[in-house]
C-alpha cells in the first residue's frame, strides 16, 4: 500500500513538474517575441494543450523511475539511520532548527518574487528554495549549532555570579555518565575470568557490552565436542553471569547493523561494533591488539595491565636500603623505597641507620599495598 502511494505522489510530482517546466519555456518565447515580432508563440489554448502534454510526459517517466527510486531511498534511508546513531542529541536539535530557519528564510524570500515570475516559474523557484534553503539550514545548524550553543551557555555562565565559590572539577552523576566510555569484551578477557576481580576494584567505569555475536561464540565453545573447549566456554558463562548479578551487562543486539552482517570474522566485526559506539575492546588477545592499533581503535589489554602491576623486584634479587627505624619483631629493621614501599629486614637491628645491600626473599601484594620482606646480606 505504501508503495503504491508513493509511486502515486511521485507521479504527481513529475506531472507538476513538467507542467513547470514548460510554463517556464513559454515565459521565455514570450519574452523573445516582445523583442521579435516574428518570433513564434503558442495561444493560450496551444499552451494549455503542451502544458498538460508535458505534464503526461513527465508524470509517466517519474511513474517508471519510482521503484527504483524506491529502492535507492530504502537504502539511503537505512545509512541514515546507521549515521544517526553516532550523531548526539544535540547535534540532530540543531540541525532541526537550522532547517527549520532555513525554510523561514526560504519563506520571506519566495514573497519577494510572488508577484513578478509567472505561476509556473514560481512553483518551480518555490520548490528548489525550499529544498535549497532548509538543506542549508540543516547543515549549517548541525555543524555549528552544538558551538553556538556551547558559547552561549559558557557566556551565560559568566554572567551569573554566584555566591559561593564552584569546584571546577566537580561534575554531577548526568554529566559523569556522558563521559563514560564503553567497555566491549572479546570472548578471551570473558574465558580469562581476570575481568572480574577488574570491575569489582572500580577501575573499569563505564558500561559493559557483550556483542551478541560474542555470546553465541562463547555459547559454541561451551557446546563444543572438545572437553578442553567446553570447559573454558562454561567457565567463561559463568564469569558473565556473575558479572550480569553483581554489575549488570549490556547484551548488543547487532542485527540491526548491516556493516556488521557483511563481515564474518568476529574479531574484525568486533574493531568495526567499537567503532559504531565509540568504545574501548577489552581483550588479552595479542594479535587483535595490533589490528586494532592499526584500525586506531581504543584497546585495554588485561595481559598489559598485569604486566604493569608486576612487582618492581623479585625473589633473590639484590638491593640497597638504609635502615630507618625497628621493626615489630626485636630482630627486624625496616627501610623505604622512594615510592614508599616498606621494606622489613631481618636480622637487621643492629644494622639501623646504615645503608646496607640486602636479599629480596619475598614480595607481598596486598590490598593496602605492597611490602617487601628481606634479610641483611653476608
Amino acid at each position: 500500500m505504501l508503495k503504491k502511494l508513493f509511486r502515486g505522489l511521485f507521479t504527481i510530482i513529475g506531472m507538476v513538474a513538467g507542467y513547470g517546466l514548460f510554463t517556464l519555456f513559454n515565459y521565455l518565447a514570450q519574452e523573445e517575441a516582445k523583442t521579435n515580432p516574428d518570433y513564434m508563440t503558442l495561444s493560450k489554448l496551444e499552451a494549455l494543450g503542451m502544458g498538460i502534454f508535458f505534464a503526461i510526459i513527465f508524470g509517466f517517466v517519474f511513474y517508471r523511475i519510482a521503484p527504483a527510486l524506491g529502492k535507492t531511498g530504502n537504502k539511503i534511508a537505512n545509512n541514515i539511520g546507521r549515521d544517526l546513531q553516532s550523531v548526539s542529541a544535540n547535534d540532530l536539535l540543531s540541525g532541526v532548527l537550522g532547517m527549520i530557519i532555513g525554510l523561514v528564510i526560504a519563506f520571506l524570500l519566495t514573497k519577494i518574487y510572488q508577484d513578478i515570475v509567472p505561476n509556473g516559474i514560481y512553483v518551480t523557484l518555490t520548490i528548489c528554495s525550499y529544498i535549497l534553503l532548509g538543506f542549508l539550514g540543516a547543515v549549517a545548524g548541525s555543524k555549528k549549532g552544538s558551538e553556538l550553543f556551547a558559547r552561549s551557555l559558557s557566556l551565560k555562565n559568566t554572567q551569573q555570579k554566584l555566591p559561593q565559590e564552584e569546584n571546577t572539577y566537580a561534575y554531577n552523576a548526568k554529566e559523569k555518565k556522558k563521559t563514560q566510555v564503553p567497555k566491549i569484551l572479546d570472548t578471551s578477557v570473558i574465558i580469562d575470568g581476570r575481568i572480574l576481580e577488574i570491575i569489582k576494584t572500580g577501575f573499569m567505569e563505564g558500561p559493559i557490552v557483550i556483542p551478541e555475536f560474542v555470546l553465541i561464540e562463547l555459547q559454541h565453545i561451551a557446546d563444543s565436542s572438545d572437553s578442553l573447549k567446553r570447559v573454558r566456554g562454561r567457565r567463561g558463562l559463568d564469569i558473565l553471569n556473575k558479572i550480569q548479578e553483581e554489575y549488570g551487562i549490556e547484551i548488543y543486539n547487532t542485527d540491526s547493523e548491516k556493516a556488521l552482517k557483511e563481515i564474518p570474522e568476529v574479531d574484525v566485526k568486533l574493531l568495526k561494533l567499537a567503532q559504531i559506539m565509540k568504545g574501548k575492546v577489552v581483550t588479552n588477545d595479542f594479535n587483535l591488539n595490533k589490528v586494532a592499533a592499526i584500525k586506531e581503535v581504543p584497546v585495554l589489554n588485561i595481559n598489559e595491565l598485569a604486566n604493569a602491576l608486576k612487582p618492581m623486584v623479585i625473589p633473590g634479587e639484590n638491593m640497597t636500603v638504609t635502615l630507618i627505624k625497628q621493626g615489630k619483631d626485636p630482630n627486624q629493621a625496616v627501610a623505604y623505597l622512594d615510592d614508599g614501599t616498606m621494606i622489613v629486614v631481618e636480622n637487621g637491628r643492629r644494622q639501623m641507620g646504615k645503608t646496607v645491600n640486602i636479599l629480596v626473599t619475598s614480595v607481598l601484594q596486598t590490598a593496602a599495598g605492597r611490602m617487601i620482606f628481606g634479610k641483611v646480606s653476608k
